[in-house]
């Protein structure tokens, strides 16, 4: 620290400030500060500050059953560990703004659980010079290998979703995705991909359509799709939300499901088996998930490296009543059974 203080041509207790996140330091000092202290690779000491018994969680947007899925999982290791869960949301953006850094550093968390969100290399670095661990769940871009994240079998899922709806003899299968700047969403549309390559069917662009993973883009691209000619007989959607929204477009557009449109979602959300029909949807284990990044982070503040930076857990498909053959060959292939899968009715899990 003396020696960044001479260099930075400031205070010791300046350097101390900039890496405790007080905000009384001119922008340009803390900026200063900071390139020197990534330049000579300065890590606090372990132990060398007390961190305060918290566990920061961090979401792009926070206003869904999602959400809640995850916030579970987190606070089931918390309650565990004696540890508080403080909750903060980046409005939406994939990139957190250096004020949520700021306010980290002036935390002290014992780690950082960072969902559907990023950071940037100079963020990184300022989170490991102060000795707090972070640990990405669904990355949004490449995190990096040297970034501890969890995630789930995506590509996995979109390709059994996809089979599934072969199987029964789909052939016009729509897609309503997630963003593609997620690694997530983009991974659903490979599975997608290659379960039609697989039946030596083409992909057509002209069959996907771009969400957002709300409800509004499941109806708004949903009723774009069912509008084209020779519609699909089935539509995969990027999450259990869009599917949601793609039930209410079908509905405006008098088609029934599943004897007009079979639709399957991702996620399985606690709603996917309430609705009408029960939806069939690609289960990932998103408590699951989240208990292995809180677990991850603290195995970390302890000074344990992990075995491996990437942890996916399983996805599974999980077949209810929004999935059934196509109704005429004409529309889609010919009529023929599920290849041997079972179905569930009244919304259990098959």
């Amino acid at each position: 620290m003396a020696e960044i203080a001479r260099e930075a041509g400031v205070s010791a207790p300046t350097v101390s400030k900039v890496l405790n996140g007080r905000a009384d330091v001119a922008p340009a000092t803390r900026e200063r500060v900071e390139d020197l202290l990534r330049t000579h690779g300065y890590r606090r000491r372990r132990g060398a500050t007390q961190s305060a018994a918290l566990l920061e969680l961090v979401f792009h947007e926070l206003e869904s059953a999602w959400a809640m899925e995850v916030i579970r999982g987190v606070e089931n290791v918390a309650r565990e560990e004696g540890l508080s869960v403080v909750l903060s949301e980046s409005s939406g953006r994939l990139s957190l703004g250096q004020s949520w850094v700021d306010g980290v550093l002036a935390r002290r968390p014992i780690g950082v659980v960072l969902v559907l969100s990023s950071l940037d290399r100079a963020q990184q670095t300022q989170l490991t010079s102060r000795d707090i661990p972070f640990v990405v769940m669904d990355p949004a871009g490449d995190p990096g290998t040297d970034v501890p994240a969890v995630g789930a079998t995506n590509w996995q899922g979109g390709l059994a979703a996809t089979r599934h709806l072969l199987e029964l003899g789909h052939r016009r299968i729509g897609v309503v995705a997630g963003p593609r700047r997620m690694m997530c969403s983009r991974a659903r549309i490979d599975g997608y991909r290659a379960a039609l390559e697989e039946a030596g069917l083409g992909f057509d662009p002209g069959l996907v359509r771009d969400g957002d993973f709300h409800h509004e883009t499941g109806y708004t691209e949903g009723l774009d799709l069912l509008r084209v000619p020779d519609r699909p007989t089935a539509v995969f959607t990027g999450n259990d939300l869009q599917a949601l929204g793609l039930y209410e477009a079908a509905r405006e557009l008098g088609l029934r499901i599943p004897e007009d449109l079979s639709v399957v979602g991702f996620d399985d959300l606690p709603l996917a088996r309430w609705v009408g029909p029960p939806l069939t949807t690609v289960r990932q284990p998103l408590t699951e998930m989240a208990e292995v990044a809180a677990r991850l982070v603290i195995d970390l503040a302890r000074g344990n490296k992990p075995a491996t930076p990437r942890v996916d857990l399983a996805t599974s498909l999980v077949v209810r009543s929004s999935t059934a053959p196509p109704r005429t060959a004409g529309s889609g292939g010919a009529a023929r059974g599920g290849g041997g899968l079972s179905r569930s009715g009244g919304g259990n899990p098959a």
